[in-house]
């Protein structure tokens, strides 16, 4: 996102922080509602362009807003979607994802208060795994000619008894509405944003044997300490690399396994 459009995204996640902050706001349902509205700016292409054009009074826009919405969703979906658009934005698009990032967010929330988020971390990596393994998961959950009703059927009778109820949520919207993402970005970005609600960055560790707890308590804590944030760890488990461990943060690899060093110890050899 460009600089009007990153403000006013800040501004939103503000918002959105301060009316969660109150319990007696149903996050998940804010998160349903916001989910909504995204598909309903997805689809009209017309009408986010309107609720986005700098050329429109922005208490006009909200007005529009507020037209559209009220009966139909709370009054703090209302709220929050009208001073959405009241802001300046770079592209109509760019209030579309921020929507859905908030309807995301809140349902995040909602696990964050139950206790479970470390749960729902967790079991977003794993899937993603699971959906990077398994070309025929992967390509039932991706067709184009599928219903979304198959697919949300499928995915229940993957996860309903095996991860949070925020967790089949999050995942059947990302895969209802993927929205021009492929399906593994998604789920990293859905990742990151459950680590920021604990202001952590997200570590994929992998390594040839599963990490004791002592290991993973000193891995975690010395990548605290460089990158001067807590660390969540997403753990991977991989005979190939033959020994040590490889950290991915981000785009930045630390790779410390013998399967590395033999490459590199190859690639001398062969100069």
């Amino acid at each position: 996102m460009n600089g009007a459009s990153r403000e006013a995204l800040a501004a939103a996640r503000e918002r959105l922080d301060a009316l969660t902050d109150s319990t007696s706001v149903d996050a998940a349902k804010l998160a349903e509602e916001l989910a909504a509205v995204t598909a309903l700016l997805d689809r009209e292409v017309s009408l986010r362009r309107v609720l986005t054009d700098p050329s429109q009074g922005g208490e006009a826009k909200a007005e529009l807003a507020g037209r559209l919405l009220s009966g139909q969703t709370s009054g703090e979906t209302v709220d929050l979607v009208s001073g959405m658009v009241r802001s300046r934005w770079s592209q109509s698009r760019d209030l579309v994802d921020s929507v859905e990032e908030l309807a995301n967010t809140a349902d995040l929330t909602a696990a964050q208060r139950a206790g479970v988020l470390d749960d729902v971390e967790d079991e977003l990596f794993r899937f993603g795994r699971i959906v990077g393994s398994d070309k025929d998961l992967r390509s039932a959950l991706t067709s184009r000619t599928a219903s979304a009703a198959a697919k949300s059927e499928l995915l229940r009778s993957l996860l309903t008894g095996k991860a949070q109820s925020v967790t089949g949520r999050l995942v059947t919207r990302l895969v209802i509405q993927p929205r021009g993402r492929s399906l593994e970005a998604g789920l990293d970005s859905l990742a990151k944003l459950a680590a920021e609600r604990r202001d952590r960055m997200v570590a994929v560790v992998t390594s040839a044997v599963p990490l004791s707890d002592r290991q993973k308590q000193r891995l975690g804590a010395a990548l605290a300490k460089i990158y001067g944030r807590q660390m969540h760890l997403n753990l991977d488990v991989d005979p190939e690399v033959l020994g040590g461990i490889t950290v991915r943060v981000g785009d930045e690899v630390i790779n410390g396994t013998i399967a590395e060093r033999l490459a590199e110890a190859n690639r001398r050899m062969a100069r």
